[in-house]
């Protein structure tokens, strides 16, 4: 280990945590003077800004006029939790997964509402293979695996005239991928991932199909105030404009908008992808000579451009999963790389975000690195043999 000589270049910004992800370049909490905090959000200023969002929104990703976009409580998962209760039950359901959130989604459907879903799974690594899926049921997924870095390439297999609703969770997808909008029925993310904002609020983006099915439908179980949709067989109109159902946080509401200010300054949608396109081939050009580590996404058109997760395929490593815990202690300690690690359900290895308010210098920098905490690993397993 006496050997082993440090990088000499390290990330300017260290935080390639997954969720809550990277502010946006040059933050300073000085970009939020002009939050209305201590007023009401339901104030003409505080749903003047709610609707600024939910329009900006609109704007930067390319959302259809007539697809209603709703600011909602409890981040990506209060959004997903909303779709499911409300919209599921009308039709057969078919449950995609291949990672631990698209997992979750199978449990609460099958265990919790009771459904007789038909489920398929994929392995970590792999995504289902959406040629042998039932548009004509209800269809919930993931559009990409936060914990697998496993992504939907295109929807091209979802069909433009399907029976059914198609309910994508998109929390790591949106604003870093091209997502199709007349294959998505219901959409849901939350703005601490790919644009950083803080954790707590949810987006939920739903199609004039999915507007109907709400009221033309009535689930025969009982659903809490904060899931509901409607009122009197109507959707409630007010919850798209910026009446939120509970008090946001008019803080994180002003984070969201100064960044998706800053994403208009970068070139808007495609700006985004480029970033983040652009950190994930940094990774894939470094790993693409190594024989000692890998992408967990076995195809590389699966494999996502926001959440890379990575594998050791070292053979001299008898236990993966303390090996992959530390090296990221030791990125962490060097105070390198942040929240590297894979997530706890997740294959052992890293994982490391590469959304768009990461700097390509800065995962240029983590590389050397990795593979400096690596071979430190090995020596340190060596010494112990």
């Amino acid at each position: 280990m006496a050997d082993l000589i440090a990088p000499a270049t390290r990330p300017a910004n260290p935080r390639f945590s997954s969720g809550p992800c990277a502010k946006i370049p040059g933050f300073s909490l000085d970009m939020l003077a002009d939050a209305p905090l201590g007023r009401s959000h339901r104030a003409a200023i505080g749903k003047a800004k709610l609707k600024e969002a939910i329009d900006l929104t609109r704007d930067i990703l390319g959302v259809p006029a007539d697809y209603r976009i709703g600011i909602v409580p409890a981040s990506d998962t209060g959004a997903v939790e909303m779709a499911l209760w409300s919209l599921l039950g009308a039709r057969p359901v078919e449950m995609l997964a291949w990672e631990s959130f698209g997992e979750g989604w199978v449990t609460d459907v099958v265990k919790q509402l009771k459904l007789d879903a038909k489920v398929q799974k994929a392995p970590y690594g792999e995504i289902v293979d959406f040629t042998t899926v039932d548009f004509n049921s209800d269809v919930v997924f993931t559009w990409n695996g936060t914990t697998s870095g496993c992504r939907l390439p295109n929807g091209d297999a979802i069909p433009a005239d399907r029976a059914g609703l198609t309910i994508c969770d998109a929390t790591s997808a949106a604003f870093a991928m091209d997502l199709p909008w007349d294959k998505l029925d219901v959409t849901t993310f939350s703005w601490q991932k790919v644009l950083g904002g803080e954790g707590g609020h949810g987006v939920l983006i739903l199609s004039p199909r999915a507007v109907e099915r709400l009221e033309t439908y009535t689930p025969t179980w009982p659903l809490p105030k904060i899931f509901r949709l409607t009122s009197k067989g109507k959707i409630s109109e007010g919850i798209f404009v910026g009446e939120t159902i509970n008090t946001p946080s008019m803080l994180c509401v002003e984070d969201y908008l100064v960044a998706l200010k800053w994403s208009q300054t970068i070139g808007g949608l495609q700006g985004l992808i480029a970033r983040s396109e652009a950190n994930a081939k940094t990774i894939a050009d470094f790993i693409a000579d190594k024989d000692w580590i890998a992408n967990l996404a076995v195809r590389p058109e699966i494999a996502s451009c926001t959440s890379v997760c990575l594998k050791f395929t070292d053979p001299r490593i008898t236990d993966g999963a303390t090996f992959a815990k530390n090296v990221a202690k030791r990125l962490e300690k060097e105070g390198v790389a942040f929240d590297a690690g894979a997530y706890r359900d997740a294959p052992a290895g890293l994982r490391i975000w590469c959304g768009a308010t990461v700097e390509q210098s800065d995962v240029a920098a983590l590389m050397p690195w990795i593979e400096y905490a690596f071979n430190a690993e090995i020596a340190a397993l060596t010494v112990a043999a």
